[in-house]
């Protein structure tokens, strides 16, 4: 049995093709799993006054050059964010605390995605 170089080279092509797909795919499935679960721990965590700051964090979902991106945002009081997090100065002198919502949701979900992409990737998809 003989096989052409052309008809080798062609099987191998599609052989990395479907892994690249496949891996690609999980991969991106893996990211949205993270993202969502990032946002519904930073809403869960996150101080309530009127509810508009909660309910306004978003998903921004970018695709492009072979990149996944997912960026959480708050949407309706976007210059809320690091105030809430780190706290700040009072108008007439003293501090606000401040309240950790956004970096315990990233450590629990984001910090470990590296991980998880490696194995999705030495698993094949």
């Amino acid at each position: 049995m003989s096989i052409s170089i052309n008809d080798l080279t062609n099987e191998i092509v599609s052989a990395v093709r479907d892994y690249t797909e496949d891996v690609t795919a999980a991969i991106e499935k893996e990211v949205n799993r993270t993202a969502n679960a990032f946002l519904r721990d930073t809403r869960a965590a996150a101080p309530v006054d009127s509810g508009r700051y909660k309910s306004g964090f978003k998903i921004t979902r970018e695709n492009f050059s072979g990149t996944i991106r997912r960026t959480l945002w708050n949407q309706k009081e976007p210059y809320l964010g690091h105030l809430l997090e780190y706290g700040h100065a009072k108008v007439g002198g003293g501090r606000v605390a401040g309240k950790p919502h956004i970096r315990p949701a990233y450590v629990k979900n984001v910090d470990g995605l590296p991980d998880r992409i490696k194995t999705i990737i030495r698993n094949g998809g």
